[in-house]
């Protein structure tokens, strides 16, 4: 098996819903991380490209048609370099990083572009086709933003519930107060307020230039939901958001313990943003004429019932880190995606050699974004340019997946 390095990894700064980046296209972001990535590489040849993987969780609207290849064709990438799209729903942008990895390593490929985009603010409304012509009757329209939509009514009710009831069942299970909750929250708002302050992310940065209607384009350079403000009391004063103590529970046999727990401050919102990373073998190194961030050693996914989705990760860990020989007690860093404040602790718990120190340490989706199709990318990358910095050591990029899913990769300086 060929060794795969992950020579640069950027991102475009992560707008908040309909925020700064609420008038660019998913397909035009993407192509502006790609387009970015290979400005830092002025020795390598595009041409010597052969795929691009590109992770999407909506797939809906303008990021419809493959927007791997549209994003590769946007950025000025010659029109023989190949692009794909795949979905794992939060974790697409991981995935198509395993999926380039894997064609590295089985020499399928030397030098492959991997990343992911998505835009929640553009995700448009959809009417699904009757099943009878001209209908009579009203009938729905779905928004695409997030989450469940035209549910096959097969499906198991209690699978199918909202992804935060899913992150008040973890907090039940675990024991997990709104309290430790909304603190967890806090400590992200801050990692991420001093990580941006002390310029940390700025070497996986690639600001976005925004037309305005009238005189110079405003440079998008920051990522927009970070909160140095934030406060336990603030945090304190929001409504549960998915459940309340007189509620039934959301079609779960389940009865509920109480109230609610999670809120919009200890969740992850909604976001827009891409990313886009350069793997490749030894002879693509050489093309490349660069030093590495890292190497990628091993990945694990796993899946369990679907409204326990957000406990998937754990075995995803421990299957990655089994497959590269290590144990917590060799990692740097481990990023793990906070979809929600009870899940990242609920995971946490269920690692008794774990760490919680090395927890991603500047910030995560709370304060950062998680925009879906992008987000597993942007762990990917931040890993790694976490390791360059500190001069060596091992890292983990992890995501839960909707519908019961985790997936894991392990990175190595």
């Amino acid at each position: 098996m060929n060794t795969v390095y992950l020579v640069d990894a950027v991102r475009t700064p992560i707008g908040r819903y309909n925020g700064a980046l609420a008038s660019v296209r998913p397909d035009d972001l993407g192509a502006h991380a790609i387009r970015e990535l290979m400005g830092r590489t002025p020795d390598l040849d595009p041409s010597r490209i052969e795929d691009v993987y590109f992770g999407n969780a909506n797939g809906a609207g303008e990021e419809n048609r493959n927007v791997g290849r549209m994003a590769a064709l946007l950025a000025g990438l010659p029109t023989s370099v190949p692009g794909v799209t795949v979905n794992r729903l939060c974790a697409s942008g991981l995935e198509a990083v395993i999926q380039a990895a894997r064609a590295i390593a089985a020499g399928d490929a030397s030098i492959v572009v991997a990343g992911g985009v998505e835009s929640m603010t553009r995700a448009p409304y959809v009417l699904p086709k009757s099943d009878k012509p001209f209908p009579a009757a009203h009938t729905e329209l779905f928004s695409t933003t997030l989450g469940w939509r035209m549910v096959n009514p097969r499906m198991a009710p209690q699978w199918t519930i909202p992804l935060g009831e899913s992150a008040e069942l973890i907090a039940e299970k675990h024991k997990i107060s709104r309290e430790q909750q909304d603190e967890f929250a806090l400590r992200s708002h801050r990692k991420a307020a001093e990580a941006q302050s002390e310029g940390l992310f700025d070497a996986e940065l690639a600001p976005v230039s925004i037309p305005q209607r009238k005189g110079d384009p405003v440079v998008f350079g920051a990522d927009e939901c970070v909160r140095p403000d934030a406060s336990l009391a603030a945090m304190a004063r929001l409504k549960p958001s998915f459940r309340t103590a007189s509620e039934a529970s959301w079609g779960s046999p389940r009865p509920k313990a109480g109230g609610g727990t999670v809120t919009a401050g200890n969740a992850s919102p909604l976001n827009d943003g891409a990313a886009a990373l350069l793997l490749v073998d030894e002879e693509g190194l050489r093309a490349t004429g660069r030093e590495p961030l890292a190497r990628i050693s091993a990945t694990g996914v796993n899946a369990l019932d679907p409204d326990y989705f957000g406990l998937a990760p754990v075995e995803a860990v421990n299957r990655a880190l089994a497959k590269a020989g290590r144990g917590f007690g060799d990692l740097s860093v481990l990023e793990l995606n906070e979809a929600f404040a009870a899940q990242v602790l609920g995971c946490v718990a269920e690692w008794p050699d774990f760490d919680p120190a090395i927890l991603n340490p500047q910030g995560g989706a709370i304060a950062l974004g998680h925009p879906l199709g992008a987000s597993g990318a942007r762990l990917a990358g931040t890993v790694a340019h976490q390791l360059a910095r500190k001069g060596g050591g091992v890292g983990v990029a992890t995501l839960c997946i909707g519908v019961g899913q985790g997936l894991a990769l392990v990175l190595e300086r």
